[in-house]
């Protein structure tokens, strides 16, 4: 286990390095919404700037940020185009993963890869029967070597990567798989039919007879069933999406106000932004991206706490779950409506397609759907009620019939 040394870049000057490129792409997302255009361009932008690499460690070129810095800056990604935090979530996890494994060279190869801007996405859920009892994409052996054959969904991100990490099973036991994006009998489709995030890639990815190597199996046990700080780290991406729609919801709201010259008959004002009820609005949703960022930073400091213990001491696990399940419900709870409130700053022309507002509530409604917040309520009280266990994201896919319904979730956590 190697601890990671503490940040030795602030968040100004990582603001000063990616700032200009979240403007940048910001420039270019309703047009990509309107076109469905996959923002290829826009990862290469963050490849080039060592954006996955927030969190490797200097000495291996990367920044070395703290988990509260990333998160950080996620938000102000997601603000500019929150597609592109979930298609990289399963990457930084990836990263986190090798950051907490022993030093070795297969370890440092993976760090220094990333920074040189080395992206993974994934291929973890499967359809159907797969998704709740066990995996149907099987490893099987083949002479010296592997083979890889199945379908998943939620490929979330893998259309922009590398490499993807694949679940599958190998012989009644749970592996993951890490297998080249290019490789042959690796099929990818953009055929993700969701009305939000809709650049996110998440679609179907098809493996027939993929040849993979024993260095390329992460072994028996990666994604187990139990405790692990990967749960509660994964959804805190959903949710800093979710922070920065409501930061971009706010900021666009205000842009159109402030540029309306038209008001009605019946307002209290001559223009839209010298009428009270206007104000009050867009001082509402300043408050709910306020706080909806504030919990997800707050998620963040516990992790940081988990991480620096080395994502061993099972207390701080739970912790930092319970931490990330309330502000689940807090931050869909504060986005949501404020998706929906922006509309009241104008008449039918603030419905414009030509505007895209209504992405803002698209995205976010999608993005809250991850692990259904009825479920992760429920969860809570029982756990507080009754010490039962929190629903840890990646027992999903091992859930037994003899399981109570608190002990799983849905197995899109890690799509």
């Amino acid at each position: 286990m190697t601890a990671v040394r503490p940040t030795t870049i602030s968040d100004a000057e990582l603001d000063a390095i990616f700032e200009p490129i979240f403007d940048r792409i910001a420039e270019g997302a309703v047009d990509r919404e309107i076109d469905r255009r996959l923002p290829f361009e826009e990862v290469g932008l963050l490849r080039e700037a060592k954006f996955g690499a927030l969190r490797v460690p200097v000495e291996f070129g990367g920044y070395g940020v703290t988990v509260r810095q990333l998160f950080r800056q996620l938000i102000a990604l997601a603000a500019a185009e929150s597609n592109l935090p979930q298609a990289l979530r399963v990457h930084f996890s990836f990263v986190e993963d090798q950051l907490l494994a022993d030093p070795g060279p297969e370890r440092e190869h993976w760090l220094r890869a990333v920074v040189a801007g080395t992206l993974v996405g994934n291929a973890i859920t499967e359809p159907g029967v797969g998704a709740v009892d066990r995996y149907r994409t099987r490893l099987t052996r083949d002479g010296e070597r592997w083979r890889l054959n199945g379908t998943k969904y939620y490929s979330t991100g893998s259309l922009y990567a590398d490499y993807i990490l694949a679940a599958a099973d190998r012989d009644g036991e749970r592996v993951g798989v890490l297998v080249d994006a290019t490789a042959e009998g690796v099929r990818q489709h953009d055929d993700w039919d969701g009305f939000g995030q809709r650049l996110t890639a998440s679609g179907t990815t098809e493996f027939t007879d993929v040849v993979v190597t024993e260095d390329r199996i992460l072994g028996p046990g990666y994604g187990a069933p139990g405790p692990t700080y990967a749960t509660a780290y994964l959804q805190l991406v959903q949710l800093s999406v979710l922070a920065g729609i409501a930061r971009r919801a706010e900021r666009d709201a205000r842009d159109w106000v402030s540029a309306r010259t038209r008001g009605y008959t019946h307002s209290a004002a001559d223009l839209p932004r010298r009428d009270p009820l206007v104000q009050q609005v867009i001082g509402r949703l300043s408050a709910a991206a306020f706080a909806a960022e504030a919990s997800v930073l707050a998620v963040a400091d516990v992790l940081d706490e988990v991480l620096a213990a080395g994502a061993r001491d099972e207390k701080l696990v739970v912790a930092a779950e319970l931490a990330a399940a309330r502000a689940q419900l807090a931050v869909i709870d504060l986005v949501l409506p404020a998706t929906t409130l922006l509309f009241e700053v104008g008449g039918a022309s603030a419905v414009s397609e030509r505007l895209r507002l209504d992405r803002h509530w698209r995205n976010a409604r999608t993005v809250a759907v991850h692990n259904p917040a009825i479920q992760k309520a429920r969860a809570i009280g029982d756990h507080l009620l009754n010490g039962a266990d929190l629903p840890f994201a990646w027992s999903a896919g091992e859930r037994t019939a003899t399981q109570t319904p608190g002990a799983a979730q849905t197995p899109e956590a890690r799509s």
